[in-house]
This record gives C-alpha cells, sequence and structure tokens, in this order.
C-alpha cells in the first residue's frame, strides 16, 4: 500500500503541517480578543428565561409519565431548541481594541493557514 500525502493526494504533508500551525495560531489570537457576554432575556421589558423552559418542562413531565410518548418527545426537543436558540440570541460579542498591525497579522495567520491546508490537499500533479 503506497503511503498518500494530505487528504489521500501525493505529498503536501509539510504545507499541511505549517497551514494548521498556522491557522491554529491565528485563530486563538483572534479569538483572544474578543469577549462574549450574555443578556437578558426579555419579551415585552419582562424577563423571559422561565418562560422558554415551559415546553421543556412539559415534555419531560409527559416523558415521565409515558416514555412512548410523540408529544413528551416533541416538547423535550422543541424546548431544548427553544432554550439553545434563545442562549445564543442572547450573547452579545465585543472585539477588544487593538492597533491595525495586531488585527492583520492574525487575519494573515487563520486566512493564510486555511489557504495552505486547502493548497496541501488539492492533488499536486
Amino acid at each position: 500500500m503506497a503511503m498518500s500525502g494530505a487528504g489521500g493526494t501525493p505529498g503536501g504533508v509539510g504545507q499541511f503541517l505549517i497551514g494548521f500551525v498556522l491557522a491554529v495560531v491565528g485563530g486563538w489570537l483572534l479569538m483572544n480578543q474578543v469577549t462574549v457576554t450574555s443578556g437578558m432575556w426579555s419579551l415585552w421589558g419582562y424577563n423571559s428565561f422561565g418562560l422558554s423552559l415551559v415546553p421543556f418542562a412539559a415534555g419531560v413531565a409527559l416523558l415521565f409519565f409515558n416514555g412512548k410518548s410523540m408529544v413528551g418527545w416533541l416538547l423535550t426537543i422543541a424546548g431544548l431548541a427553544i432554550v439553545l436558540a434563545g442562549v445564543i440570541a442572547n450573547l452579545q460579542i465585543y472585539f477588544h481594541p487593538t492597533s491595525l498591525f495586531n488585527t492583520l497579522l492574525m487575519l494573515v495567520l487563520l486566512f493564510g493557514g486555511i489557504g495552505l491546508i486547502a493548497r496541501s490537499v488539492r492533488s499536486q500533479a
């Protein structure tokens, strides 16, 4: 069995590893400049997190009563989806102030690494 390179193509392992390291470093530096906080869940000015748990709680109650209840499974899954969507929708993402040089360096490392990875898995012949 012949040895193949990155992505099953001949060669490209060195490019792949260099690209991977560049992408990881660039991604880490970029994500290190970001702060993620959550806001208050509100519906018409009132806190609504508890309201989003009602379908989930009803679904769990139905599943404890009858584990094969289709309505119980639908309510549980829908309740989890509502909670997940609510968490994502209420996130606030801030990019810390940094110099243009640092920002460009982060982006060049990240996208240059991704480009090298893509190039390494392409056939070299």
